[in-house]
């Protein structure tokens, strides 16, 4: 391209500086710094603790800011409810504010019922040393319990971890001290304490998901978590636990019949929920009781509207608990969806069948590996299938004498 004939004549150091060429030199694009947070590896996407360390592994990180995680209940309630308690301490933990919704129990309640973090030390699991055979063959001989071929195979590892460190460790068995809970900020829907409002256009099952939709707009630009809003202050992630919804204590029927009058109320809710989180710098966690709705289709599309879903299902009061092939774990877990987000194939967890324990001080999810068959008799064959194939050759054989093999 030529160049301006203003400029031909002159020396370069008497040229405009406004003449110079139009590239810029490349620069990275400066990430919103926030404590507890941080930038993920694959899309770049802003990342927060989920609490459990372990359930961060299998979301690729951790919880994008911005999105919905569902998790499905068990069947009595149990660690469903302790995961939304991981999350709302982490939450503590970094100093983001929190939002709590219940219809059931009050949101101060469940606050108060959060785990106590723990120190590093504690918590950390230490690596176990593999055993190594003796050169001498008395020790050999003691050493070699199982087959000679699995002897050197290194120990299978269970646990999910990464390599870098993310989030905080908490202790179950105790709660967090009030000193702790109160320096965060936390905002509180409780839905009898609602004013019921008479409307002729709206339905009444619509009055309770409408009202928690209302408060959440508001505490987002009440406080400054949209991301259109100026940055006036040091910016925060709001940190969203909704507890239960699609029960019959919000005013819903989808636990109710087989085919309910108002199936769509929790559809539109988590449509018009997603579309807030993306323009603000906020997540939430919503659990739902699937095994109440009967309608696997609507479940589908509930499933669909989140951008991560797990399901648990629990051993407790099942065949299971007392299986000693699941001896080791209280219940299973089933990753139903994964995110997609700036990219346009997510990572899949590299197992599928995952189990969750409950230890004592902590809740963990690890990799399903079922005990092996240790019983003198033959494995993998019942007694009624030996005795059924005895049957099956003595008729086959009638004509035969004594226990000789049939000759074709």
């Amino acid at each position: 391209m030529a160049a301006p004939m203003s400029s031909v004549g002159k020396p370069s150091a008497e040229r405009s500086p406004f003449n110079t060429t139009s590239f810029q030199k490349k620069t990275r694009s400066k990430l919103i710094s926030i404590p507890g947070t941080r930038p993920s590896v694959q899309n770049g996407q802003l990342l927060v603790s989920t609490g459990v360390t372990s359930l961060d592994y299998l979301l690729g990180g951790g919880l994008a800011v911005g999105t919905v995680l569902l998790i499905e209940e068990d069947r009595y309630d149990s660690y469903s409810r302790m995961i939304l308690k991981y999350f709302l301490a982490e939450g503590v933990v970094c100093r983001h504010e929190l939002f709590v919704a219940a219809a059931q129990d009050n949101p101060d309640d469940i606050l108060q019922e959060l785990p106590a973090p723990i120190l590093d030390d504690v918590a950390i699991p230490k690596p176990v040393e593999q055993p190594r055979l003796s050169v001498e063959p008395q020790d050999s001989l003691d050493a070699m319990k199982i087959a000679w071929r699995y002897q050197n195979l290194p120990k299978v590892q269970s646990a999910l971890a990464s390599s870098s460190r993310f989030g905080h460790y908490y202790d179950v068995s105790k709660t967090m001290e009030p000193e702790i809970r109160q320096a965060a900020k936390c905002h509180r829907f409780y839905l009898p304490e609602q004013p019921t409002q008479s409307s002729s256009t709206h339905s009444s099952k619509l009055e309770s998901y409408s009202a928690l939709l209302k408060s959440l707009q508001e505490v987002i630009h009440r406080e400054g978590f949209d991301v259109a809003a100026p940055m006036s202050k040091s910016r925060n992630i709001l940190r969203i636990g909704l507890h239960s919804l699609g029960s019959a204590l919000w005013g819903d029927d989808l636990c109710c019949h087989d085919k309910p009058r108002n199936s769509r109320t929790l559809t539109t809710f988590l449509y018009g929920l997603r579309a807030l989180l993306r323009s603000s710098l906020s997540v939430a966690v919503v659990t739902v009781p699937s095994h109440l709705i009967q309608d696997r289709a609507l479940m589908g599309s509930i499933t669909r509207l989140c951008d991560n879903a797990i399901a648990l299902e629990s051993f407790k009061g099942s065949e299971r608990e007392t299986n000693p092939l699941y001896k080791d774990y209280h219940g299973l877990l089933y990753v139903r969806q994964v995110p997609h987000l700036n990219c346009l194939a997510s990572k899949l967890p590299d197992h599928k069948d995952l189990a969750f324990k409950l230890k004592r001080k902590q809740f963990t999810i690890e990799r399903l590996h079922l005990p092996p068959d240790l019983s003198e008799t033959v494995s993998r064959v019942s007694r009624g299938e030996l005795a059924g194939a005895a049957t099956a050759a003595s008729a086959c054989g009638s004509g035969s004498s004594g226990n000789k093999h049939l000759d074709f």
